[in-house]
């Protein structure tokens, strides 16, 4: 399983990157966030956290493997997580991802099914599915949403690992949520997790 892949970023498709590692050049497929958050870096070194699957049938006599890309491993689980739903998959689960992991998420945890359905391929019906399913797991994906005073995003794993550790210590999601924005507002510059739950609990003194 590869699960991660870097090295400089050939060009950019219009749903897929070529990666050139050493000798070798990977093709990786990628929704349209993604496409955006990466455009400007042709050129450069790049990674991406990757979610390997056969495309094809076995019936068919021919499998192909793909890779799909994501700049953070945040982003390739709540992906991963949106693929879990019924009438989803891996394809519409691409074809539907053309806003930020934050955004999506904060529609589901709202259960905003109209906004939801609005998404390519996904419909009235399967953006019920997918609140009905996914509302209670999405709340630290929707923290995404939350910058830095100086305009630039938190590291999205030390939000979800901070997130994670505070509702394991026996929060609730909706108040983990709550505690960890109010630490980011007020501690733009934590750089990791240790410091942000610190941060935490500082202000709840």
């Amino acid at each position: 399983m590869i699960t991660k892949l870097a090295g400089k970023l050939v060009r950019v498709l219009e749903s897929a990157a070529i990666i050139e590692c050493g000798d070798f050049e990977y093709e990786v497929l990628i929704p349209d966030f993604t496409r955006r958050q990466i455009s400007g870096s042709v050129g450069q070194r790049i990674s991406l956290h990757t979610i390997q699957y056969m495309e094809g049938t076995a019936m068919g006599g021919r499998m192909i493997p793909r890779l799909i890309g994501f700049a953070n491993e945040a982003e390739r689980e709540f992906f991963d997580l949106f693929c879990s739903v019924d009438g989803v998959g891996v394809k519409k689960a691409l074809r539907a991802m053309v806003r930020p992991v934050q955004d999506v998420a904060t529609m589901i945890e709202r259960q905003e099914a109209r906004q939801l359905s609005a998404l390519p391929g996904v419909g009235p019906a399967t953006a019920e599915r997918i609140i009905a399913k996914l509302r209670r797991k999405v709340p630290k994906f929707a923290l995404l949403v939350t910058k830095q005073a100086a305009g630039e995003p938190h590291q999205p794993d030390m939000v979800s690992e901070a997130f994670d550790a505070l509702v394991s210590l026996g929060h609730s999601e909706s108040d983990a949520r709550r505690l960890v924005e109010r630490a980011m507002a007020e501690h733009p510059k934590v750089k990791d997790v240790e410091g942000l739950i610190h941060a935490v609990y500082k202000l709840s003194r």
